[in-house]
């Protein structure tokens, strides 16, 4: 027989590993690699942590009070010539404005961004003359492994037949509240978007 105090200390016991494990749990599924993880809950773009493409974090706290476009770039894509010439036009046009692109690559389609991360990204990109922004690390952006922020940025602005992007260079317009406000598809050109920026610019 057990005794009645043995029986409390247990009971106990289990309440406290309940109570750690509850929070424990809590706490992990809020930020996973120091972004949020619960993307529904993200108030904006701000709530985000990514990767450089030297792997160091990056909250994209840094770019609050600028308008974004955030595009998944790809090397060896048939839209990859025109998007990078008129990336680098929207660079070099809003350089001195609260303007910024970041782009993501990324090879989930057709396998068609096979550079890796660091510096042959950044040959990859000189070589071409592309002057597309700030270049993160590469990541996925549809399915369960996609980064947070472009589940956000799904969940904000979804898009035709289905909110997973259809292809490379599908871009977003973030306002300078750090608000999706807009999405355009991949044949979309940047250069017809600048109507859009220049609206949220004031």
């Amino acid at each position: 027989m057990f005794s009645t105090k043995s029986v409390l200390l247990f009971v106990v016991g289990v309440l406290i590993a309940y109570g750690v494990n509850r929070l424990y749990s809590q706490s992990t599924t809020t930020q996973t690699d120091g972004t949020m993880e619960d993307y529904k809950n993200a108030k904006s773009v701000y709530d985000f942590t990514v990767k450089d493409s030297q792997g160091a974090d990056v909250s994209l706290e840094k770019y609050r009070g600028k308008v974004l476009l955030i595009v998944n770039i790809a090397s060896q894509c048939g839209l990859t010539k025109g998007n990078y010439a008129e990336l680098t036009e929207l660079s070099q046009k809003y350089a001195d404005k609260d303007f910024k692109i970041l782009s993501f690559p990324c090879n989930q389609f057709g396998g068609q961004m096979p550079e890796g991360d660091g510096e042959e990204m950044v040959c990859h990109l000189r070589s071409a003359k592309a002057e597309v922004g700030d270049v993160f690390a590469k990541i996925d952006v549809n399915g369960d492994g996609a980064h947070p922020l472009y589940k956000y940025l799904k969940h904000k602005q979804g898009g035709t037949l289905g909110d997973s992007i259809k292809w490379n260079f599908a871009k977003f317009l973030v306002n300078k509240d750090g608000h999706p406000v807009d999405r355009y598809a991949p044949t979309t050109s940047p250069s017809s978007i600048v109507k859009d920026i220049d609206k949220l610019l004031g």
